[in-house]
C-alpha cells in the first residue's frame, strides 16, 4: 500500500505533463494561443517542476519527507483548481507554474520515500521497477485520460480532475507510510531561484527564436540574461555550505553519464508527445478520445520494457539496457521522421511509437538505479531530485528547442505552399487567405508536416547521443552486480 500510494502520486505529477497535451488544441481556440508560444502550456509547468525539484528533495531531508510529501500534493491540487477556472492565457500558465511548485515537493520526496521504506536488493529494485514504469507510461496514461475528459466534457476536466486523486492520497499517506528521520540543513533557495530563472531565460530566448528570429533583440537579450543568471547559479553552489545541487555528484562518473542520458532523452519523449498529439488530431483528423486510445499502447509496451530491465539487471548490470534502449528510442524516432500528409496511423505513427516506448522502458528503469545507487540517506532527497529535475528541465529546454527547429522548418516551407495554393485555388479562397493570411488544409497541414518531421530529426539526434553517453561513459563493475543481487558490493555503480 505505501508503493501504491507514492506510485499514484508520481502518476499524477508525471500524468499531469501529457494530460495536458491532448486538449492543447482546445486550449489553443478556447485562450487564444499561437502554435509557438502554446508549448508554454507545457514548459511553465515542467520548469518550476525541474527548477524547484531539488529544492523540494532538500525539504524533505530536512523538515521530514512524509509531512513535505503532503504539503507538496495538497498544492499541486490546489492548482489544478485554479487552473481549471483559468479564464485567459496568463491565468492558465499561472496556475501551471503552481502545479509545477506542488510537484516539485511531491515527486523527490515520493522517491526518496521509496529509498528509505524498501530494503536494497531485488525488492528495492522492483519497487524502482514500478516507480519507473509509472514515470515513463504516465505519460501515455495521461493522453488516454485526457482524451476522455475533453471528448465527454471539457478541457478545464484535464485538470479539475487531479483534485479528487490528490485529496485521496493525501488522507492515506498516514495511515501507510511512516515518517523519515529529519537531518539538519539549510536552504538553499538562491541556488533554485537563480536555476530556476536561468531556465525560463533560456527556453524563453528558444521560443522567442521561433517566433521572431535569432536576430531579434529580444531572443539575444533572453540568451544572454541565461548565461548569466545560470553562470551566477553555478558560483552560488561552488560556494554554498550546503547547495541545492549538491555538486560533488556529478564527480561520479556513471551518476554524471546518468544525468547526460536523462536529459538527452526526456528532451526525445517530451517531443515525441507533443508533436505526435498536435499531427494525429490536425493532420489525422482524430478526436480527442480517439488520440488518446491511439497512444495507449505505449504505456504497454514500456511496461514490458520496464519488466525486461527490472528482471535482468541483476544479472546483466544497467549498461546494456542503457545503451539498448537509447538505441531504440533513436530508431523510433528516426521512423517518425517520415510522417507527411499522406500518412496514416497505423503504417506511419504505431510503429516507431512501439519501438520508441520499448526503449524508453528500459531506460527509465536502468537510470533510476544507477542514479539513486549507493547515495547516503541524508542525500537521497537531492539525488532523487536532481534526477528529477534532469528529466524536467531536459524536457523543458528540448521541447524548445524542437519547437525553433519546427518553427524554422515550417517558415521555410511556407513559401513553396504559398506559391502552390495561389496557382490552384479559386478566387473566393484567394480572397480568404488576403483576408486571413492562414493557408486553408491541404496546405497547411504540408506545412505543420514538414515542421514535424524536422523536429523528429531533431529529437533523434537526442536519443543518438544518449547511446553514446551510455556506450563511452558508463562503467559496471562485479560489485555493482552483487548490490543489484542484494549483496553488499562496496562503492558506488
Amino acid at each position: 500500500m505505501a508503493l501504491f500510494v507514492l506510485a499514484s502520486c508520481q502518476l499524477m505529477v508525471v500524468l499531469d505533463i501529457t494530460i495536458v497535451n491532448i486538449a492543447l488544441p482546445h486550449i489553443q481556440s478556447a485562450l487564444d494561443f499561437s502554435t509557438t508560444s502554446l508549448s508554454w502550456v507545457v514548459s511553465a509547468y515542467t520548469l518550476t517542476f525541474g527548477g524547484l525539484l531539488l529544492l523540494g528533495g532538500r525539504a524533505g531531508d530536512i523538515l521530514g519527507r512524509r509531512r513535505v510529501f503532503i504539503f507538496g500534493v495538497l498544492l499541486f491540487a490546489l492548482a489544478s483548481l485554479l487552473g481549471g477556472f483559468a479564464q485567459n492565457s496568463g491565468q492558465l500558465l499561472g496556475a501551471r507554474a503552481l502545479q509545477g511548485v506542488g510537484g516539485a515537493i511531491a515527486s523527490p520526496t515520493a522517491l526518496a520515500l521509496i529509498s528509505t521504506t524498501f530494503r536494497e536488493g531485488p525488492e528495492r529494485n522492483r519497487a524502482f521497477g514500478v516507480f519507473a514504469a509509472v514515470s515513463a507510461g504516465g505519460g501515455a496514461i495521461g493522453l488516454l485520460a485526457g482524451g476522455m475528459l475533453v471528448e465527454w466534457l471539457n478541457w478545464r476536466w484535464v485538470l479539475f480532475v487531479n483534485v479528487p486523486i490528490g485529496l485521496l492520497i493525501v488522507l492515506a499517506t498516514p495511515r501507510y507510510i511512516r515518517e523519515s528521520e529529519r537531518h539538519p540543513g539549510r536552504f538553499d533557495v538562491t541556488g533554485a531561484l537563480t536555476s530556476t530563472a536561468g531556465m525560463v531565460l533560456l527556453v524563453y530566448g528558444f521560443i522567442r527564436a521561433a517566433q521572431d528570429g535569432w536576430r531579434d533583440p529580444l531572443t539575444l537579450a533572453s540568451f544572454a540574461g541565461a548565461v548569466i543568471v545560470l553562470a551566477a547559479f553555478i558560483l552560488i553552489e561552488r560556494r554554498s555550505k550546503q547547495p541545492i545541487t549538491p555538486l560533488h555528484m556529478f564527480a561520479d562518473r556513471n551518476r554524471a553519464g546518468t544525468y547526460g542520458i536523462m536529459l538527452c532523452l526526456a528532451a526525445a519523449i517530451f517531443g515525441m508527445f507533443f508533436f505526435l498529439t498536435l499531427f494525429v488530431q490536425n493532420v489525422l483528423g482524430f478526436s480527442p478520445l480517439a488520440a488518446g486510445l491511439a497512444f495507449l499502447p505505449v504505456s504497454a509496451v514500456i511496461a514490458v520494457g520496464a519488466g525486461l530491465a527490472s528482471r535482468f539487471l541483476p544479472v546483466y548490470g544497467p549498461k546494456p539496457f542503457m545503451v539498448v534502449g537509447a538505441i531504440l528510442a533513436a530508431a523510433g524516432l528516426a521512423w517518425l521522421t517520415l510522417t507527411d500528409v499522406h500518412s496514416t496511423y497505423a503504417g506511419s505513427v504505431l510503429g516507431p511509437m512501439l519501438v520508441f516506448s520499448l526503449g524508453m522502458g528500459m531506460e527509465f528503469v536502468s537510470l533510476t538505479l544507477m542514479a539513486l545507487s549507493n547515495v547516503p540517506t541524508p542525500e537521497t532527497g537531492a539525488a532523487s531530485g536532481l534526477l528529477n529535475a534532469t528529466q524536467q528541465v531536459g524536457g523543458s529546454l528540448g521541447l524548445s528547442i524542437l519547437v525553433t527547429v519546427s518553427g524554422t522548418a515550417s517558415a521555410n516551407e511556407v513559401d513553396e505552399q504559398v506559391s502552390d495554393f495561389r496557382r490552384q485555388a479559386t478566387p473566393a479562397e484567394l480572397l480568404q487567405f488576403e483576408r486571413t493570411e492562414q493557408l486553408p488544409k491541404p496546405w497547411s497541414d504540408e506545412v505543420f508536416t514538414a515542421g514535424v518531421s524536422a523536429a523528429f530529426i531533431m529529437a533523434a539526434v537526442f536519443a543518438a547521443v544518449a547511446a553514446l553517453i551510455a556506450l563511452l561513459v558508463i562503467q559496471v563493475r562485479p560489485s555493482d552486480l552483487e548490490r543489484l543481487k542484494g549483496g553488499a558490493g562496496p562503492g558506488p555503480m
